[in-house]
């Protein structure tokens, strides 16, 4: 089996050949963009883990920052205090558990936890990230693109692009170099094209039509999608009215070789995924 179709992590070989993956999204925030607020105490978020292992989740995603366009920074205390509980109950669930941070900080104590998976927008930038990651070899890895930060990417130069593709897969590119160079392997790392942070509409269209370019990578891909803002754009819909956008999304991303879709409505993404590998839907 090629080695392009098994992310390494922490606790598990995740074989991506078989069937693509379903994420689920875990937000424990006040303040994200779609459910902030639901289930930023620690029961509620434990109780919706569950409830997510049930509807037939691969990997958990736990988040304690909101990375909405324009959302504040909070510090990498708070971030922990919210992430914490409901990290140490999620990691009995026997599956994969993913934390989506960009601070170093944070990464250090959930790793010291024993989390399997770091997802970062920053895609491992912060200072310390990449000789912390290197210092932990089994954890997996998932690199996303994007330019400034979550307050400031829709902003100015940042969704000014020659060709958004070459520029995201240069992008993608020069950070799997460098991961390498310090001792990251690459079978540890997944790519995120990163729908939605620092791109228009248009962008975000452009980008998945041609998402399969950035296979050349030889790294698999993770896509989200899910109750964004182009989605909105393109249907009318309200952020909660989104879920057959988001559904269609997460099949034209696997089409199109992702092979883990990261969504807030899991039994709805894995039921289409079942019909659709039936039916002979294409799994690029």
């Amino acid at each position: 089996m090629s080695s392009r179709q098994i992310w390494k992590t922490t606790r598990f070989d995740l074989d991506l050949a078989e069937r693509p993956l379903v994420m689920g999204i875990v937000n424990v925030t006040p303040d994200s963009f779609s459910d902030g607020g639901k289930h930023n105490d620690p029961t509620g978020a434990i109780n919706f883990c569950e409830r997510l292992l049930g509807e037939g989740v691969d990997i958990l995603d736990l988040g304690g920052e909101s990375t909405r366009p324009g959302a504040p920074k909070v510090s990498a205390d708070e971030e922990w205090h919210r992430l914490e509980p409901v990290l140490r109950a999620a990691l009995s669930l026997g599956i994969p558990i993913s934390v989506d941070t960009c601070k170093t900080e944070v990464m250090q104590r959930a790793l010291d936890l024993g989390v399997d998976i770091i997802n970062d927008v920053m895609a491992l930038r912060d200072e310390g990230a990449d000789e912390l990651l290197a210092r932990h070899p089994a954890a997996g890895i998932c690199l996303m693109h994007m330019r400034g930060d979550p307050a400031t990417m829709q902003q100015g130069a940042h969704t000014h692009y020659l060709d958004v593709v070459e520029e995201v897969r240069d992008f993608l590119q020069a950070r799997l170099d460098h991961l390498v160079s310090v001792g990251i392997a690459l079978e540890r790392i997944m790519l995120d094209p990163g729908y939605g942070f620092a791109k228009t509409v248009e962008q975000n269209t452009e980008l998945q039509r041609r998402q399969a370019e950035l296979l050349a990578l030889g790294r698999p891909l993770l896509v989200g999608w899910s109750r964004k803002s182009t989605l909105g754009a393109l249907t009318g819909r309200a952020v909660d009215e989104r879920l057959p956008a988001s559904v269609a999304a997460a099949l034209a991303a696997v089409a199109h070789g992702a092979r883990v879709v990261r969504v807030h409505d899991v039994a709805a993404t894995v039921d289409a995924l079942q019909v659709w590998r039936a039916f002979g839907g294409p799994v690029g």
